[in-house]
Formats: C-alpha cells, structure tokens, sequence
C-alpha cells in the first residue's frame, strides 16, 4: 500500500472520530468539566495546605498529565467503543484499513482534543495559582506532552484489546485501566514513596520517567538516569505490544463469533 493510500485511511478514521464527537454536546462538556474541576480542587487544596510552590507545582503537574491522558486515552478506546455501541463493529473490520489506521486516526483525534484541554488548563493554573508550564522550556514542555501521548496510545489500544476480547462486559476498562495506570506512575507522589514491590511496577511504566524527568525543573532532583530515553523505549515496546495484543483479540474474536455478537 503506498504512502498516499496509507495516510488516506488514517484521515478517514480521523474524520469519523472527529465527526462523531463533534455531534455530541455533551461530550465537549465532559471533556472539559472534570480536567477544569480537577486543576480547581488540586491547586485549592494545595493553598489549603499550604504547599510550598514547588509541591503545588508537582501536584498540578500530575492532574494535568491525568487529565491530558484521560482524554487522549478515551478517544484511542472509542475506535472500537463507538462501534460496540452502535452494533457495527464487524463493519468496521470488513473497511479496507488495518488496525495501524484504526488507532493512529483515533489518537490525532486525540491529540487535537487533549492538547486543548491542556492549553485550557494551563491557561487555568497560571491564572489562579501562578503555575507556569513552560518554566521548564518549550522542548522539555514538548517531550511531556509526547510522554503524556504516547501512554494515552499504549493504554488505548490495550483498551480496545480487551474490549474486542472480552466484548461489552470489558467497557468498564476504558476508564478503569488508565486511573490505574496513572496511580501507579505517581502523578501526586514520587514513586520512591511507594512499596518496594509497587515501585518495581511503577518504574515499568512510560509515564513515570516523563513526569520525573518534566518535575526536575520545578526543583525536584530526577530518581532515573535517561529518564526520557527510558521512556521513550518503554512507549515503542509497549505500543507494538499492545498492537500485537489488538490483532491477536480480533482473530479470536472472528474465529468465536464474538464479532458478529457485537454487531447487527
């Protein structure tokens, strides 16, 4: 398949998602009521307490990562959420795209949304709480943002997989697996504070060298050696994995009859 026939599929996934979403009201609403809801209750409570503005700055820094994940993760996982929905998820696979077309259209989508609901809460936190995302530098505000991407793809996708596996019953996946995901990875506390065993997982997961690596800018001393380069490496094998997952969930899915289950 050529390059042009390659990126025509990934724009026809893209359009659909934009699409969809575009007609739903309520999803722009949800979209950005709980990201503008969690900066609010996170810095508040951080005056509260009176943190310092180094540990208020670290605690926004994680529910902004949470927020820009959520978002970007949730579109990834609508490629096949909004198929299940409408019972046509074997229409889906019957279309001339591969799975590659399929979760790199749902994550521009994504990452057109996300990086809006980060500009809005940035905007957000410099106004109420004087947090300046860009203290750190525009290419190191970059490099968190791709961090922050790349784990809303990889948990994406392994969303999708368990959903094409398990079919409706795993919906709750879509918003469970990136909460956990995000918990583990420390987004309101240094790994090094959790439970030997705990941590061990926690230095598994991408997101865990972006935020260390981003936080070292705002004071506090980087826990890894390459943290970024790490990072990076974690996204690549986890994101062909996680694929692999996916196509693996689909054949099944075709040989049990699950797909036809799932559609009309």
């Amino acid at each position: 398949m050529s390059w042009r026939n390659e990126l025509l599929a990934v724009w026809a996934v893209t359009l659909r998602n934009a699409l969809m979403g575009a007609r739903n009201v309520f999803f722009f609403f949800e979209l950005l009521f709980w990201p503008v809801v969690g900066v609010l209750s996170i810095g508040l409570m951080s005056r509260f307490l009176e943190l310092t503005p180094a540990q208020a700055s670290f605690v926004l820094v994680g529910t902004i990562a949470l927020s820009v994940i959520n978002v970007c993760q949730l579109e990834v996982a609508y490629a096949v959420l909004l198929d299940v929905w409408s019972k046509s998820l074997k229409h889906q696979f019957l279309a001339p795209i591969g799975i590659r077309h399929l979760t790199l259209g749902s994550w521009v989508v994504g990452m057109v949304r996300s990086s809006g609901v980060f500009l809005l809460l940035a905007a957000l936190g410099w106004w109420a709480f004087d947090f300046e995302v860009l203290r750190p530098g525009w290419l190191a505000l970059a490099t968190f943002l791709l961090g922050c991407f790349l784990t809303a793809w990889v948990v994406g996708v392994a969303v999708c997989a368990l959903i094409t596996l398990f079919g409706n019953r795993a919906e709750a996946f879509a918003w469970a697996t990136v909460n956990l995901v995000l918990v583990l990875a420390g987004i309101y506390y240094p790994v090094s504070v959790l439970p030997e065993w705990i941590a061990a997982i926690a230095r598994a997961i991408p997101l865990t060298y972006f935020l260390d690596a981003y936080r070292s800018y705002y004071g506090f001393p980087s826990e890894f050696a390459a943290p970024v380069a790490t990072g990076l490496a974690l996204s690549v094998l986890y994101g062909a994995l996680a694929h692999w997952a996916f196509l693996a969930a689909i054949q099944r899915a075709r040989r049990t009859g699950l797909l036809l289950k799932m559609s009309e």
